[in-house]
């Protein structure tokens, strides 16, 4: 599976992510049918205000009853379905309305709850599902400042509020339910996206984990190849030695021989490689892994010029790093990009100190745009006008900025200064965290392994 594969699969709703168990519903359900029934009791027998009891007992009693009919019959354990999920949030919502709906409707100071399942929903329902329990929540409580029936209060008066109040706590309640489902809904999404993303890296380091124990497997297959191939070869020089009198067979003795010489030549290197050449190969100076890293993106139409150079010049020797995925792909990432919105040039220079690491990548495009400037770095955030190359500074900016962190770097980005045009991307990496000579002497042996 290609990079720009995972991500197209990464790409999902917020649906998928953050819906509770069926059990969790059965439970905040208690919670809340324990809160009404306290309340209807300190009304009804503390306070003794007036209050149609038995209707409200019934509103309760049907929530309760809900409860006992899942936990009897629905597995509690499992995710709720979408459906599932949307059916408990708009009964506890139509609940909650009908009791306020009994016990003075927007003059309740409980109106405020309704808030709650909608706030659940957002959070854990696609957004169709979303809209629909906000409007559903909005229209009830539009409903309340009509439909209500007189708040509770002191038997010898009355608390009756002028209509244009009751019309300002209705709209307050319905900004309040407005606001915080759209908040719960971005944030829910934002979560789904950034999960995905991870879900994505994870993938694509696993892949790479999977190809470089491809090495160990061929050295199993070296070892117990050996075998066998040193008995064919034995074999085979005895028939060379037998066959001495009849040139034809000789001819085809002899190249078996030789080619039986070659196998095991092959096999001997394999078997090597682990121990000794797996740590040449993946010792590369810094150069070498800036050239891998660009090596996908030449011949796209821009040129790509890579360099490589110690801080203020002279002759220090170029770092050398070990062959990192993680490192390969996210520097893969940033020069698709720069190749995406380049003209004509894009520069892949690195420098070093004693400390650090620098990583720069330049283009000569139109550089970033200052509404996207400070989201970079976010999944999904894209630049990149219909039409352009493939991918953006979306999913794969994220991943790529996401690789450098976990292995201790830095990203920054800005863009040329006028009277020039273009963007920049830096990357700042710590050399005693990926140099193969700082690293091997700090964990011999179990890096060459993981590489």
């Amino acid at each position: 599976m290609t990079l720009d594969e995972l991500e197209q699969d990464a790409i999902g709703g917020p649906g998928d992510y953050g819906r509770p168990r069926l059990l969790t519903f059965v439970r905040l359900r208690w919670i809340a049918i324990a809160g009404q029934t306290a309340a209807i009791a300190v009304t009804a027998l503390y306070l003794d205000f007036p209050l149609p009891l038995r209707a409200c007992l019934v509103a309760v009693a049907v929530s309760a009853w809900v409860n006992i009919f899942m936990m009897a019959v629905l597995p509690l354990n499992r995710v709720a379905s979408v459906r599932e999920a949307a059916a408990q949030l708009f009964f506890d919502t139509a609940q909650l309305l009908a009791l306020l709906g009994l016990t003075g409707g927007v003059q309740n100071p409980f109106v405020v709850l309704v808030i709650a399942p909608v706030a659940i929903g957002a959070g854990a329902l696609p957004w169709r599902w979303s809209f629909g329990l906000v409007g559903f929540a909005c229209l009830g409580i539009a409903a309340l400042t009509q439909f209500a029936g007189p708040l509770p209060w002191a038997p010898l008066g009355g608390l009756n509020l002028p209509m244009i109040y009751e019309l300002g706590l209705a709209i307050a309640v319905i900004v309040g339910v407005l606001f915080s489902g759209f908040y719960a809904w971005r944030v829910s999404v934002d979560e789904g996206r950034l999960a995905k993303a991870l879900e994505t890296v994870q993938a694509i380091l696993a892949r790479e984990q999977r190809v470089s124990a491809l090495g160990g497997l061929a050295a199993a297959a070296a070892h117990e190849l050996g075998t066998p191939l040193a008995t064919i070869h034995l074999v085979a020089k005895e028939m060379r030695a037998k066959a001495l009198s009849d040139p034809e067979i000789k001819e085809d003795v002899e190249l078996l021989v030789a080619q039986a010489e070659r196998c095991r030549q092959i096999l001997r290197q394999l078997a090597s490689r682990p121990e000794n050449g797996d740590q040449v190969f993946a010792r590369m100076p810094l150069k070498a892994v800036l050239e891998e890293a660009v090596s996908p993106h030449l011949g796209l139409g821009r040129d790509i010029v890579v360099q490589a150079a110690p801080i203020g010049g002279g002759r220090a020797a170029q770092p050398e790093l070990w062959r990192r995925p993680e490192l390969l792909h996210a520097l893969s990432g940033f020069v698709e990009n720069a190749v995406g919105f380049a003209q004509n040039k894009v520069v892949v220079e690195g420098v070093w100190d004693a400390r650090t690491i620098e990583i720069f990548v330049k283009d000569d495009g139109p550089g970033f745009s200052a509404d996207i400037m400070l989201r970079l770095g976010q999944p999904y955030v894209s630049d990149r006008a219909e039409g352009a190359a493939q991918g953006g500074l979306g999913l794969g900016f994220f991943i790529s900025k996401t690789m450098i962190e976990r292995l201790g770097g830095k990203v920054t980005f800005k863009n040329v200064a006028p009277p020039g045009h273009g963007a920049i991307v830096r990357i700042v990496l710590l050399r005693a965290k990926i140099e193969a000579t700082a690293l091997h002497a700090t964990h011999p042996g179990r890096l060459a392994s993981s590489v």
